[in-house]
């Protein structure tokens, strides 16, 4: 284990060796922004976000040697469980040069069990390149992708990889963007075969002819097109660049101008076409599609160079950083626990710049903290800096209540500031309508008649949407000395990554993990053996169900006793019923009725959220299995609180109701539904479609893709478990599947009764 680990330090040592001073520019010159470009790179599995990552690095000379995911090499998929099967697991941020600009690039996860890293990164990228398998179009994944960028409008360019494959088919993938994501492709485009091997690319803008010669894909050579010498392939050519600008005119009132002065689509300049092509691509009317094969390493240097053209700086990209002037304007997107280094942040900045040892305000948390050493990132090494400007990419050691989502700024008066600001811009409804992403959208629904304010704390403490988990087990340490150990990894590990959520059993005691996978689950077993040396124990995975009221109920209930030498008495009378889609903050209401809104026009706030704390904690067991309950809107009819009665009293006489409440109603079980996408050959499809059939799935739609049968369809989840090696043996190996989350759904009696069974034993 030592000889590897030293074996890996020169490794590393070689790779990185050529790491160039670019680094300090990071705490360079402030006011160039322009020069900033910070995207990611989404996709679905196995599309080819790593190698296109590690391509970039190469050609851009921050690393020596390009590595390969199947050698497990390369420098984002630096994670031990990365390297060993093959994936991307969390996402990780590099930063290199690329023809006087700056790229801060972050790379993320395929795989839906770990979406939340995706969700994370989206919250603070100004653009982002989605990158599509040419021979197989949208996937199941780059839809999940493409709804997440849509929900924080983030402009993004397309990139069509493994265009070398002889079943790649351009206007097959140009048909299934705009069918399947609803977009407007703008084919940039066109693959260069010679005796059958992609050799390069034609761009339709420019005209120009770009050939990779042999070697490691550094060297490429451009030639304008031209009439005399390409005869049918500058006719295709120019027929490709008129139907682009036709279709810019469209879309683009500028260009369309254009157009009509210059009567003809041939006499528009180059420039003129890049600039309609950059608005188009800001304002998310169209998006460019641009080809390569990055591991045949051709079409990654033009990528860059539509990083570079087409997607925004960080000025065009921030909506928030003008309401903070010069003070600092930051958001934490990452949560990391180093061995050396402790707690580090990943923070997104907007204005201002930080300084090592600075002190912040947290706006979310309403609190300041003191930073720690101040670093730049390149995948897992960090190197130590002063300061870091606007529009980069800041890693800071020593914050302790900062999460992922918070926006920090340098003081509680700097925040009181940008909020003024930001109010009196929301007093223009068309203004308000402009900063509003859906994320932001989805959050206000949740608070009724949102006054200006509500809104300016919603867009400037907007954290990120954390997804339900699917999947539980038990989680046991090998002995009682290290159960304290194990609670501290597993805290360390909910921060990093909040789409896992721990639980103790209230009967049991029993620690209980959530996940949102049983690989999810598997990878963190592996990082507590490996990383924190404890040698867990996890239990058979268990679905979530979920549990919905049948009917609605009202009850009171009387307490008065003596605790200590304080005497508590409330009389509370609560009603529940199943409201679909209410959200938490909306779990209570008050009768509105004449006697009870007598009764309760002089409630103390105090109690008022003792009784949500009781809701919310009433809620978390069901009647039928203990499982959550969903969907649940209590009503409050009735209170009365006597004198020097705790808050925590009224909180348990709320739980005692409910709980009564919830049994007098009834429940039934819900049971989460994934929605599956298989791709099979056409041999092997009988086989697995009868499978599905006894899983008890609904098959929604299928089609032919070269030879093969992709099948979606809704499937539950209790019907999944271990569904890799069973579709394996099935079709030879040689099927392939996705499955993310769709919805919670309402189980026959048989089911239900088998669920019970499953859990309970009898």
């Amino acid at each position: 284990m030592k000889t590897y680990s030293i074996l890996n330090y020169y490794r590393k040592l070689i790779k990185y060796g050529s790491m160039r001073t670019y680094c300090s520019s990071l705490g360079g010159e402030p006011n160039n922004m322009e020069k900033i470009r910070n995207i990611g790179i989404l996709a679905h599995i196995d599309a080819g976000k790593t190698t296109t990552t590690e391509r970039m690095l190469f050609y851009s000379g921050t690393i020596r040697t390009m590595g390969e995911v199947h050698h497990g090499n390369t420098v984002t998929d630096y994670m031990e469980q990365e390297r060993q099967r093959g994936i991307t697991i969390t996402s990780a941020a590099v930063s290199f040069p690329w023809n006087g600009y700056q790229l801060n690039l972050i790379d993320t996860p395929g795989h839906i069990d770990f979406t939340m890293e995706v969700e994370q990164s989206l919250a603070v990228l100004d653009g982002a390149i989605v990158v599509l398998d040419a021979s197989a179009g949208v996937e199941a994944q780059t839809l999940t992708v493409w709804r997440q960028a849509n929900g924080y409008q983030v402009p993004r360019i397309l990139y069509l990889n493994k265009m070398d494959r002889a079943d790649a088919d351009v206007s097959i993938c140009e048909q299934s963007i705009r069918d399947k994501l609803r977009a407007l492709p703008l084919l940039l485009h066109a693959p260069v075969m010679h005796e059958g091997r992609l050799v390069g690319l034609i761009d339709l803008v420019t005209l120009e002819e770009v050939v990779w010669s042999s070697g490691r894909g550094q060297n490429l050579n451009k030639r304008k097109l031209s009439e005399a010498t390409d005869g049918k392939q500058w006719e295709r050519a120019m027929t490709d660049h008129r139907q682009i600008i036709d279709r810019l005119s469209s879309i683009d009132d500028e260009l369309a101008d254009m157009i009509i002065q210059q009567e003809s689509l041939d006499n528009i300049d180059t420039e003129d076409i890049v600039n309609a092509i950059r608005r188009c691509t800001l304002n998310m009317s169209a998006f460019p599609v641009l080809c390569g094969s990055s591991y045949k390493n051709i079409g990654v240097q033009t990528l860059m160079d539509g990083v570079i053209s087409y997607l925004p700086n960080p000025i065009e990209g921030s909506r928030l950083q003008k309401y903070f002037g010069a003070d600092l304007c930051a958001r934490a997107f990452k949560v990391q626990h180093d061995d050396q280094r402790g707690v580090l942040t990943f923070l997104r900045l907007y204005g201002g710049e930080f300084t090592k040892a600075q002190k912040i305000y947290n706006i979310a948390r309403d609190s300041s903290e003191q930073a720690g050493a101040l670093y730049v990132a390149l995948a897992d090494e960090y190197r130590p800096v002063e300061r870091v400007t606007a529009g980069n990419i800041a890693v800071v050691s020593g914050l302790k209540a900062t999460m992922t989502g918070d926006l920090v700024t340098s003081s509680n008066a700097a925040a009181s500031r940008a909020k003024s600001r930001l109010r009196e811009v929301l007093n223009d409804p068309k203004q308000t309508e402009q900063l509003l992403v859906p994320s932001a959208r989805q959050r206000l629904q949740a608070i009724e008649d949102p006054s200006t304010d509500d809104i300016a704390d919603v867009l400037l403490g907007i954290g990120t949407t954390i997804p339900e988990p699917v999947f539980l087990c038990s989680i046991e340490p090998p002995s009682a000395a290290y159960q304290s150990s194990l609670e501290t990894a597993l805290e360390e590990l909910q921060r990093e990554d909040p789409s896992l959520r721990i639980t103790s059993d209230e009967e049991t005691g029993q620690m209980v993990l959530a996940g949102m996978g049983e690989l999810h689950l598997e990878i963190i077993k592996e990082r507590i053996i490996r990383e924190y040396k404890i040698d867990v124990e996890l239990g058979p995975p268990q679905i979530a169900y979920k549990e919905a009221l049948i009917g609605s109920s009202k009850f009171t209930v009387n307490v008065d006793r003596k605790i200590g030498s304080a005497r508590q008495q409330v009389k509370i009378t609560l009603s529940a019923k199943t409201v679909k889609g209410v959200s938490q903050e909306k779990m209570l209401r008050f009768d509105k009725t004449a006697e009870s809104a007598a009764n309760l026009s002089h409630i103390h706030p105090r109690y008022e959220q003792a009784i949500l704390r009781g809701v919310h904690s009433a809620v978390l067991h069901g009647p039928k299995l203990g499982c959550p309950l969903v969907d649940v809107q209590a009503t409050l009819h009735w209170l009365e609180v006597g004198r020097g009665t705790a808050d925590t009293a009224v909180s348990a006489a709320a739980v005692q109701c409910l709980r009564k409440i919830f049994e007098l109603s009834g429940s039934m079980l819900l049971e989460p539904v994934m929605s599956l996408q298989i791709v099979v050959p056409e041999s092997h499809s009988a086989r697995v479609m009868a499978d599905l059939t006894r899983r008890r799935a609904d098959i929604n739609h299928i089609h032919i893709r070269h030879g093969n049968k992709v099948i979606d369809c809704l499937a539950p989840l209790s019907e999944l478990v271990g569904y890799s090696s069973t579709l394996r043996s099935l079709s030879s190996g040689l099927a392939t599947f996705t499955m993310e989350f769709h919805s919670n759904r309402q189980m026959s009696q048989y089911d239900e009764e088998k669920a019970i069974t499953s859990i309970t034993g009898f």
